[in-house]
C-alpha cells in the first residue's frame, strides 16, 4: 500500500525549506567603485562682529552658485553640512538643484559621519560643507591625508575631492572654485 503520509511529509519539507530560503533576503553586494567626497568650507559669512550664525555676504552668495557651477555634472547622491546658516546656505543652490535635502553632521566629531561614508555611501559621490577650524579632522577621520597644514579664515576657494577605495589609503585632490582666485599666502 501507497504510504501517503510519508509523501505528505516530505512535501511538507520540502516548501518549509523553500519558504526559508525566499524569506532570507540577500546581502547587498558591495560596490567595488570608489567613494567620492567633496569637501569645501562654507563660502564667504558677514564679518559683523558679535553674529552668532552670521549670513553669507553677496560674494559668499556668488561663491555658492560657482560650487553648483562646479559640482552639477557630478553624480552626488548625498549632501551634509553643519547646522549653520553660512553651511546650509552654500549648500543650498546644489540641494535645490538635484532636489536632496542636506543632512547634518557634527563638525567636532567627524568619526560618525567618516563611518555612514564608507558604510552607507559607498561607492557614491557625496559633498559635505564644514567649517575652517573642523575641515581637517574630517580629512584624518576618513584616513585621508590633510592637504593642507592648517586652514585660515581667509580660506573660502578651495575644493577637495577625496578617493575613497574599496580598499588602501584615501587620496586627495585640491582644486579652487570662485571668485575671487586663491592667492596663496606669501611669508
Amino acid at each position: 500500500m501507497f504510504d501517503f503520509s510519508a509523501w505528505t511529509r516530505l512535501l511538507a519539507f520540502l516548501l518549509v525549506a523553500l519558504m526559508g530560503c525566499a524569506a532570507k533576503p540577500s546581502a547587498p553586494p558591495k560596490s567595488t567603485a570608489a567613494t567620492t567626497v567633496f569637501i569645501v568650507r562654507h563660502a564667504e559669512k558677514d564679518p559683523t562682529p558679535g553674529l552668532a550664525d552670521p549670513p553669507l555676504t553677496p560674494v559668499g552668495q556668488k561663491r555658492a552658485e560657482a560650487l553648483l557651477d562646479v559640482l552639477r555634472t557630478q553624480p552626488i547622491s548625498a549632501l551634509y553640512t553643519t547646522d549653520t546658516t553660512r553651511t546650509r546656505d552654500t549648500l543650498a543652490p546644489l540641494a535645490q538643484l538635484l532636489k536632496i535635502k542636506p543632512q547634518v553632521y557634527e563638525p567636532k566629531n567627524p568619526a560618525p559621519l567618516a563611518k555612514r561614508l564608507r558604510e552607507q555611501h559607498r561607492g557614491q559621490t557625496v559633498v559635505i560643507v564644514g567649517h575652517s577650524n573642523s575641515l581637517l579632522s574630517l580629512f584624518d577621520a576618513l584616513g585621508a591625508p590633510r592637504p593642507l597644514s592648517e586652514m585660515t579664515d581667509a580660506d573660502y576657494d578651495y575644493l577637495f575631492e577625496v578617493t575613497i577605495p574599496p580598499e588602501g589609503t584615501p587620496s586627495v585632490r585640491v582644486s579652487h572654485y570662485g571668485a575671487p582666485a586663491h592667492k596663496p599666502v606669501t611669508p
